[in-house]
């Protein structure tokens, strides 16, 4: 959704590594924001965007307007049902990820690429979108990239420019509590109850950090778990002021 940072850079350089043309796509998608979110104040900076893409390895930058991608009358929806859209960030936003199927399946009829590649840090989307490549069989690969971090490991994000000074130091803690949630994974503690208790007693540590979710789920089908036997996603969403951050870990991934 464009204001480019680090994280999107190095899937564009991934990108660009791997296939002989990187399409950038920079697009603040409505339909994927609630009427009481950020859409409106959402930051924006497409020559500064281009310039990032283009410095990175994109070819090209697609920056469409909102009637290129709906046009007037549009009223056509691509939606995956099911626990997978429902828990998590779908819980709490329960029609943000219609809108991002709707927008990525149009992408991806426009631009037509062999692979599309995704940050780890929104692990449900890509999930999410796992599963519409699948069931609707398009002929594409998904890459999902690891998590690019500030030298503090907070997970970047276009966002983290709404934090203040405190905001900012304290929501390190989401990173944190979640290597105390691996760490007691890798020593042996499988028990999804008791994992989430200890990511969640750390994040609480820090008085300005209001929790929205800690949860644990199976990889990626997002199905419930009581035990860690398989892959697992261990996520956590956070408000610190008005600002909403998110950021995960995969436990048991090899």
């Amino acid at each position: 959704m464009g204001f480019l940072h680090e994280g999107h850079l190095s899937l564009i350089r991934r990108a660009k590594a791997e296939n002989d043309v990187v399409v950038v796509s920079d697009f603040v998608n409505p339909t994927q924001f609630a009427p009481n979110e950020d859409y409106e104040t959402y930051p924006r900076d497409i020559k500064r965007d281009t310039a990032l893409a283009v410095g990175a390895g994109g070819d090209v930058v697609f920056y469409p307007s909102v009637t290129e991608m709906y046009p007037e009358g549009s009223a056509t929806f691509v939606e995956v049902e099911g626990n997978i859209t429902r828990v998590l960030c779908g819980a709490s936003r329960p029609t943000h990820f219609k809108g991002v199927t709707t927008v990525v399946n149009m992408l991806f009829n426009i631009v037509k690429p062999d692979k599309a590649y995704f940050g780890q840090k929104d692990a449900q989307q890509a999930a999410v979108l796992m599963k519409m490549v699948r069931d609707t069989h398009q002929d594409i690969e998904l890459v999902v990239c690891p998590i690019a971090r500030e030298e503090d490991g907070l997970a970047m994000s276009s966002r983290n420019t709404y934090l203040n000074e405190e905001e900012r130091k304290q929501a390190t803690i989401l990173n944190q509590a979640l290597a105390e949630g691996e760490k007691a994974f890798l020593a042996g503690e499988t028990a999804v109850q008791k994992l989430v208790s200890i990511i969640a007693d750390k994040i609480k540590e820090m008085p300005l950090a209001e929790i929205d979710y800690v949860d644990i789920y199976d990889f990626p089908s997002l199905t419930e778990i009581k035990k860690v036997e398989h892959q697992a996603l261990a996520a956590v969403a956070v408000k610190f002021g008005k600002t909403r951050l998110i950021d995960n870990r995969i436990l048991g991934e090899e």
